[in-house]
C-alpha cells in the first residue's frame, strides 16, 4: 500500500476508533437484566485477550521466562484498568445514560495530567491550569445537569460518580503504564494485563453469582452471549488494533485526538440505538469538557482506551 492510501486508511481508523469504543457504553446499558457486571467484564476480557493473544502468541512465546519477572505489575494494571474500567462501567450504566460515561469518561486525560503532576512533580502550565478548569467545571454541569441555580438540592445519579471513579482509575492505569519499564511491546503487554485481569474478576464474578441480586445475576442465552461478543471484539480487540494502526501511520499525538471524538460518538450511539435524548446540559458541558481537554492535554500523550 503506498503511503497515501496507508494514512487515508489511517484517518479513517481514527474516525472509527472512539466509535467502537463508545459500544462499550451501549452495552453497558443494555447489560443489566442480562448478565452481571463482574461477569460481563471477564468475558469481555477473556474473549477479547484470546483474539489478541493469536496476533502476540509468537512474542509470548519467546518471551515466556519473562511473563513472571513483573507479574504484580499486569495484576495491578488488570484491576485498574479491566476491573475498575470494565465492571463499574457496568454497574455504573445502571443510573446514567450513555452520553453522560461518554462525556465523563472523555475527562481521563485531563486526570492523568492533574496526577502526573502531582505523582511525578510534572509542571504544569498556565494554559493547562486553564484546560483542567474548563473541564472540571463542564463535568460538574454534566452531573448536576445543569442545575446550578438549585446546586444544594440536586439528586446526584449515583452512575455518575461510579464513571468519575472509573476515569480516575484509567488515569492511574496510564501513568503505571508509562512508569512501570516492561519486556513487552504493547500488543503482547495488553494480552497479559488482560489476563492479569481476568484472574482479579474471576473470584468476584463468582461471588457475583452467588450474591442473589437481581441485577448482578446472568442468564446465559443469545442476549448474553451478544453483549460478551459486542464488547470483547469491537471495544476490546477491535478497538485496540485500530488505534494501535492509526498510530503507527499518524503518530501518538494525532492518534490521540480519537479521544476528543468518544462523547460525540456515545451521544450519537445513545440516541440512535438507546433512544436517550441529548439535552441543553450536555451540549453545555461538552462545550466545556472539549476545549479544556485539548488545552490541559497539550504537549501531552494519551494512551488509548476502552
Amino acid at each position: 500500500m503506498n503511503p497515501d492510501n496507508s494514512r487515508r486508511w489511517a484517518f479513517i481508523l481514527l474516525l472509527l476508533t472512539p466509535a467502537l469504543w463508545s459500544v462499550n457504553y451501549l452495552v453497558a446499558r443494555l447489560a443489566p437484566g442480562e448478565i452481571g457486571p463482574h461477569m460481563l467484564a471477564l468475558c469481555r476480557w477473556a474473549l477479547a485477550g484470546s483474539v489478541l493473544g493469536v496476533f502476540a502468541f509468537s512474542e509470548l512465546k519467546a518471551k515466556r521466562h519473562l511473563i513472571l519477572k513483573n507479574a504484580w505489575h499486569y495484576l495491578v494494571l488488570g484491576a485498574l484498568g479491566m476491573w475498575v474500567c470494565g465492571a463499574w462501567v457496568y454497574i455504573g450504566a445502571r443510573s446514567t445514560s450513555a452520553t453522560n460515561i461518554a462525556l465523563i469518561y472523555s475527562l481521563s486525560p485531563v486526570f492523568i495530567v492533574l496526577c502526573a503532576s502531582a505523582w511525578l512533580h510534572e509542571k504544569l502550565r498556565s494554559v493547562q491550569w486553564l484546560g483542567i478548569a474548563l473541564a472540571f467545571a463542564g463535568l460538574v454541569h454534566v452531573v448536576i445537569k445543569g442545575q446550578w441555580g438549585n446546586l444544594l438540592n440536586v439528586r446526584f445519579a449515583v452512575g455518575d460518580l461510579w464513571i468519575v471513579a472509573c476515569a480516575f482509575s484509567w488515569a492511574g492505569y496510564a501513568l503505571l503504564m508509562k512508569k512501570w519499564p516492561t519486556d513487552f511491546s504493547p500488543l503482547a503487554r495488553l494480552v497479559l494485563t488482560a489476563a492479569g485481569g481476568c484472574v482479579i474478576l474471576l473470584p468476584l464474578s463468582v461471588i457475583e453469582a452467588y450474591s442473589g441480586l437481581p441485577l448482578s445475576q446472568t442468564h446465559w442465552g443469545w442476549k448474553s452471549a451478544a453483549l460478551i461478543v459486542a464488547s470483547g471484539l469491537l471495544p476490546g480487540a477491535l478497538a485496540y488494533w485500530a488505534y494501535g494502526a492509526a498510530q503507527k501511520s499518524l503518530g501518538a499525538s494525532r492518534t490521540a485526538m480519537a479521544l476528543y471524538m468518544g462523547p460525540l460518538w456515545g451521544a450519537m450511539l445513545g440516541w440512535a440505538v438507546l433512544g436517550e435524548r441529548v439535552y441543553l446540559f450536555h451540549a453545555v458541558g461538552a462545550a466545556l469538557i472539549l476545549p479544556g481537554l485539548y488545552l490541559a492535554s497539550m504537549a501531552k500523550e494519551m494512551p488509548a482506551k476502552g
